[in-house]
């Protein structure tokens, strides 16, 4: 979890220090892939459960040829990097039950 409690304060710090307001909403995009779709797809249901929104899922082909399965959980909060964390930790049982893998978090710049 150091990994990404270091990868997140470093998103979050580059975020305000270029500017980003500090006092609004975001919307952060939780970030996975399988390569088995039934797997992926009761992972989605899951997080939807557990109150995240989900985006469809897409298929990508990777530079090797392989095919995965990818969707986004989304939630709307402060750029705090304690409740980020806290939703990661949330989502990661959900993903070891079904052997997702969790592909980061991002956000956009806010003025």
């Amino acid at each position: 979890m150091q990994e990404w409690r270091d990868e997140t304060s470093a998103i979050v710090n580059e975020l305000l220090a270029d500017g980003s307001n500090p006092d609004l909403d975001y919307e952060i995009e939780h970030h996975f892939a399988c390569q088995d779709f039934d797997l992926l797809e009761k992972a989605a249901v899951d997080l939807f459960k557990a109150g995240f929104e989900v985006t469809d899922a897409e298929e990508m082909e990777l530079d090797d040829g392989a095919t995965i399965f990818c969707f986004d959980a989304t939630v709307e909060c402060a750029l705090d990097v304690e409740r980020i964390l806290a939703d990661i930790e949330k989502m990661r049982p959900i993903l070891e039950k079904y052997g997702v893998d969790y592909d980061g978090w991002g956000t956009y710049f806010q003025e």
